[in-house]
């Protein structure tokens, strides 16, 4: 269905470094990214623009521009949102969503990927001792910093920030100007190679549920699409909150499929069970 199709990564930072060797040797297609497209129309990180839709409106619509632009049927763009984990509230999270889309098929596939590894931060630096403690909490100068008078106030800002060199003269700039400065790590993906690791993380996500074909019209992109809880306790035979199966859903013709214990295992331990441990 793939094979030989040019396929179109909708980036400007340099995504296509891990997308693209993932699917052409999954898929067999023939990946491209033109340099003209400017995915920042969509919103950025630092928020000079806003990103005005949720994650999967706007890798929907940042993919289909690319494609009729560069009049290409085949396409796939991403989207990253950093912030509070979804249930380890306190925790740090990168949540990239990815969308692989095949007009000629009439086909959507969307993958979720969610970690706790990134260096996403931020602070009011005020002092060279600041500075420091900042910059290697963040593992600069692998990782990139970015630079403005505040949080949210844009009118000077500096991306990309990568040497010990830059860093100290642009940190003298803001201090003498402003007497702080405010710093935030650049999530960009080119310069942040612990995002592009979950980037890639997610393409293989991608490849295997493209790969996977749906046991009734032999769709590509069947998929888990929800869950149930209830595994029982190995103690009380209590349903539990672990899960118990996963739900697949075609994406075409809307076929299902129950798998019991994804996980391997009958029962919980009765450290997870409300009953035997409430």
């Amino acid at each position: 269905m793939f094979n030989g199709r040019k396929l179109i990564i909708a980036t400007k930072h340099k995504k296509e470094n891990v997308i693209s060797s993932i699917l052409e040797k999954t898929l067999g297609v023939i990946c491209f990214t033109p340099n003209e497209f400017d995915t920042d129309q969509f919103g950025t990180f630092t928020g000079e623009i806003e990103r005005k839709e949720y994650p999967i409106n706007t890798i929907r619509a940042k993919c289909l521009q690319a494609m009729i632009l560069f009049n290409c049927d085949l396409g796939i763009a991403s989207e990253g949102s950093f912030g509070p984990h979804p249930s380890l509230y306190f925790v740090p999270a990168d949540d990239e969503v990815l969308i692989f889309i095949d007009k000629k098929n009439k086909l959507e596939i969307i993958v979720r990927e969610i970690s706790t590894e990134t260096n996403f931060n931020g602070e009011i630096i005020n002092n060279k001792i600041q500075l420091k403690a900042f910059a290697d909490k963040v593992q600069f100068p692998t990782h990139a910093i970015i630079a403005q008078k505040t949080k949210d106030d844009f009118s000077e800002i500096e991306k990309g920030i990568n040497s010990w060199d830059k860093l100290l003269e642009v940190f003298d700039y803001f201090t003498a100007k402003y007497e702080s400065i405010y710093l935030e790590t650049d999530m960009r993906a080119m310069f942040n190679p612990t995002r592009m690791k979950v980037i890639e993380k997610a393409t293989l996500k991608l490849a295997d549920k493209i790969n996977s074909t749906c046991p009734d019209c032999d769709t590509p992109g069947f998929g888990i699409v929800d869950y149930k809880i209830g595994l029982p306790c190995e103690e009380c035979n209590y349903p539990t909150n672990s899960t118990l199966s996963h739900i697949y859903t075609c994406v075409k013709c809307a076929y299902s499929k129950e798998q019991k214990y994804p996980n391997g295992k009958n029962t919980e331990n009765p450290m997870y069970c409300d009953r035997c441990n409430p």
